[in-house]
């Protein structure tokens, strides 16, 4: 089967959405299928650092693995990660399906334009979270999701959501409510041959003047503004309440951006200097490590921003418990893998890690459980799966 995916980020540009798609792609493959990646011809094929693109880690793929399966189109405008590509009209003829990313502003109308043309060739959409910003950006992001996102998404054969809890509360909730049956749930996934548990590399520990005996919290994600819901404030907040009553939890900070210095004085202006370490971004390589080292991921993101939450999966593969906010679509996977507290809420924050910690002889099996959970549910050969069978019932 020869299948078209279109997406606004591709590696060794950084992103979520980007990462998702390349890894849809590479076990698709496998499964025996012509797999083509359309994306905008952002960048050149080279890495891409934390400085270019801040996140939790410098995306440095095997470059030949992504390169074979992106087709990379010459764009004459585009504004961030939007991007007009006039030429997909004519790059999807000859696919026996399409599966479009969104958002993907700039090109998602002009792929619903080519289904309105081939009726008979099925389109699967993605919908992988809500758009916001402030200012001018807002307004365009308002009108878009309620004058253009209804033609796009009502062109699909099937749309696909990573979580109903999200869908139902996103800005496609009406889309949802008036054709359920159109939508289906399938989860990101997770390479659980990367991430996995390991050996505790004391050397790490050394790098980042850590104590191996104290427990450890480890955040992962980016540290610039469009990231601002991930909440590293209220994480610090919580840790000095730890640390006022007492309860001795060092925790690792992993990501970058431009924030990273804002949040690093603030750390220290609070006392926890001496418990806290940002260490910026870190390799592809290098990161199972740093989940390996941790004995529990926190995720306090405070608004719908976060949407599902990939750190939450990488660390359940690795056989780490995880605290994450209750957000819709991000609860859906932290109630498999740990607990959830009231987004925002320092208090409930501190008291969910330090219960954590007083159970000592619960912590074994739980990281047992948890990782076993990865493997069923969020493998991504169990992801891929799913959508080739998806796929197989559209082509008939």
């Amino acid at each position: 089967m020869r299948i078209a995916h279109i997406v606004s980020t591709y590696p060794p540009y950084f992103g979520g959405m980007g990462n998702v798609v390349f890894q849809t792609a590479s076990y698709l493959a496998n499964y025996g299928h012509e797999v083509m990646v359309f994306t905008p011809q952002y960048y050149e094929h080279k890495e891409i650092r934390a400085k270019d693109t801040p996140s939790a880690r410098t995306h440095t793929p095997k470059l030949q693995e992504s390169i074979d399966y992106a087709k990379r189109l010459k764009i004459p405008i585009s504004y961030g990660n939007a991007a007009y590509m006039p030429q997909i009209k004519q790059e999807l003829d000859d696919f026996d399906i399409v599966h479009l990313h969104y958002p993907f502003f700039g090109t998602a109308n002009m792929v619903r334009k080519w289904k309105e043309k081939h009726p008979e060739k099925p389109l699967v959409i993605t919908y992988h979270m809500d758009t916001r910003s402030g200012g001018w950006k807002g307004l365009v992001f308002k009108y878009y999701a309620s004058y253009w996102m209804p033609k796009i998404l009502g062109s699909a054969d099937k749309l696909i959501a990573s979580s109903f809890d999200y869908i139902k509360v996103s800005d496609a909730a009406g889309l949802f409510r008036a054709n359920e049956d159109k939508w289906v749930e399938i989860p990101f996934g997770v390479d659980i041959h990367q991430f996995e548990p390991r050996m505790v590399q004391d050397a790490l520990f050394a790098r980042h003047r850590l104590n191996p005996e104290l427990p450890t919290v480890l955040f992962v994600g980016g540290m610039d503004a469009p990231h601002y819901f991930k909440g590293i404030p209220l994480l610090l907040d919580a840790l000095l309440l730890l640390k006022q009553r007492d309860e001795r939890i060092q925790c690792v900070c992993v990501g970058d951006g431009e924030l990273r210095e804002k949040f690093e004085l603030r750390a220290q202006g609070m006392g926890l200097g001496e418990i806290v370490r940002f260490v910026g971004s870190v390799s592809n390589e290098e990161l199972p490590y740093y989940y390996n080292m941790a004995d529990l991921l926190v995720l306090p993101s405070m608004t719908r921003g976060e949407a599902f939450g990939m750190v939450l999966l990488e660390a359940m593969a690795s056989g780490v418990p995880v605290v994450a906010s209750d957000l819709p679509g991000v609860r859906t996977v932290a109630r498999d893998g740990g607990m959830v507290f009231e987004p925002g809420n320092t208090h409930e924050l501190a008291d969910t890690i330090a219960g954590y910690f007083s159970q000592d002889t619960q912590q074994a099996s739980w990281r047992q459980d948890v990782r076993m959970v990865a493997e069923r549910k969020y493998a991504w050969e169990q992801v891929a799966g799913q959508l080739d069978t998806l796929y197989r019932e559209l082509v008939g």
